[in-house]
């Protein structure tokens, strides 16, 4: 699918996602019985139920919420060379945060025309989450986020995890490895993944997770080039909007 897609008709997207609450301790009695349930089958018997809220709480979507969306789309400049702008949607009211994603969609189908969502895992990880905080906060789906009842091949998304297995639908492979592997320039992050949770509730730092995302975006477009045989971008002509 990626030799037949245009850059220009890609939006590529990564969310940044934290437990709804700092500790499981703050969690309501009830709502400790349904993560408990939810974690009892899967939870290794060295950990306790704390440490997997605190771990695990944050991917999904029924106990965490998203802080963070970065989103990216190539194009070309004045002078035919390939660029690439970001913008990010970040803050602490999710439900605001998921209607400002709405209108990005929105605005860019009014631009570009039928579009394709890119990401690194996005087609399992973060468009479901996504959808699933939307129904949640009562917000309806854009008709580019409804994919009930389409074959595989007629949703609109490029995921680069699926491109690198091949047809091996058993292999895992991060985002990290894959660029190291294909040779694809990435920033020094300062943080990790597993770090989010806790700049975010401690630190109090959402911009240093927004250039977090912001670094994902960039390193899953320089990985999309190389499927496409396409050299890589050239850090000048990567971009933030404001």
């Amino acid at each position: 699918m990626i030799h037949q897609v245009q850059l220009t008709d890609l939006l590529i997207l990564d969310i940044e996602t934290v437990p709804g609450v700092p500790e499981f301790q703050q969690l309501s009695d009830y709502w400790k019985g349904l993560w408990v349930d939810k974690i009892s089958k899967t939870m290794p018997e060295n950990q306790t139920v704390d440490e997997m809220y605190v771990q695990k709480a944050g991917i999904l979507a029924e106990f965490g919420k998203i802080i963070c969306i970065s989103t990216g789309f190539f194009y070309h400049d004045s002078e035919r060379r390939l660029c690439f702008k970001m913008k990010s949607i970040s803050g602490d009211d999710e439900s605001e945060l998921l209607k400002s994603f709405v209108e990005l969609i929105f605005k860019f189908t009014e631009k570009r025309g039928q579009f394709a969502f890119a990401g690194h895992n996005v087609k399992e990880f973060d468009i479901p989450y996504i959808c699933r905080r939307m129904m949640i906060h009562r917000i309806p789906l854009p008709a580019d986020l409804q994919f009930s009842g389409r074959k595989p091949w007629e949703t609109n998304i490029v995921d680069t995890m699926e491109l690198w297995k091949f047809g091996d639908y058993k292999n895992y492979i991060s985002l990290k490895l894959l660029a190291e592997v294909l040779g694809v320039p990435t920033p020094k992050d300062d943080i990790d993944g597993s770090m989010v949770r806790e700049v975010y509730y401690y630190e109090n730092n959402l911009p240093r997770i927004v250039n977090y995302c912001q670094k994902d975006v960039s390193t899953v477009a320089n990985i999309i080039l190389r499927f496409k045989n396409i050299p890589t971008l050239e850090h000048q002509n990567i971009f933030v909007a404001s």
